[in-house]
């Protein structure tokens, strides 16, 4: 029904009205229509949740942020116990390639948030960059970190 990713399938709550999917979004508390995206977005919190520690408080979804005047919104965040952004999470449905478009698109959210961390997915290829403000560089990490390594624990 819905595609594989290279993460572990979260038990999710799916829901079929007439024809179309909906799935029950713990941070939001109310069923959203499933999309790809969506598939992808909510698969990849519940794995940070389930395998790496992440708090589910900490998350935020859909936040909406302001992008040169205009209103745009972040798939995720993630804060710290005292909500300084530690993270932004930008998800792309599978047959998304995670382009340079992609990049500019997390980086602009980035000059507004100023986080440390950046992870861009499409389910199926992981993308996770450390920003270093000090020396101005971004290096790009193996593994998505767990909530420990992102918040300095």
């Amino acid at each position: 029904m819905f595609p594989q990713l290279n993460i572990p399938q979260a038990e999710l709550r799916i829901t079929k009205r007439s024809e179309q999917y909906l799935i029950w979004d713990v941070w939001r508390k109310k069923q959203v229509v499933l999309t790809p995206e969506e598939w992808v977005r909510q698969n990849l919190l519940h794995y940070l949740i389930n395998h790496l520690n992440y708090p589910l408080g900490v998350i935020a979804v859909e936040m909406q942020i302001i992008v040169n005047a205009l209103k745009r919104r972040c798939d995720a965040v993630v804060f710290d116990e005292n909500g300084k952004p530690l993270m932004i999470i930008e998800c792309k449905e599978p047959d998304v390639a995670l382009s340079p478009q992609v990049m500019q698109q997390i980086a602009q959210y980035n000059f507004q948030l100023n986080t440390e961390w950046l992870l861009i997915s499409n389910g199926l290829e992981h993308i996770t960059l450390r920003v270093n403000r000090g020396s101005g560089t971004i290096q790009q990490i193996p593994d998505i970190p767990s909530f420990d390594i992102i918040s300095g624990l």
